[in-house]
């Protein structure tokens, strides 16, 4: 799971979720689980 600067091309993808935990932005993809990414 690799940092992104920005999630926003990321949350394009079909299958793409935006969750906030922790005060992290993760993405959470289930379709294609190697967009998998987090935010600090």
């Amino acid at each position: 799971m690799k940092s992104r600067s920005s999630l926003r091309s990321l949350k394009r993808q079909p299958g793409s979720i935006v969750v906030r935990r922790r005060g992290r932005a993760f993405v959470i993809n289930k379709r294609s689980p190697h967009l998998n990414t987090r935010q600090s």
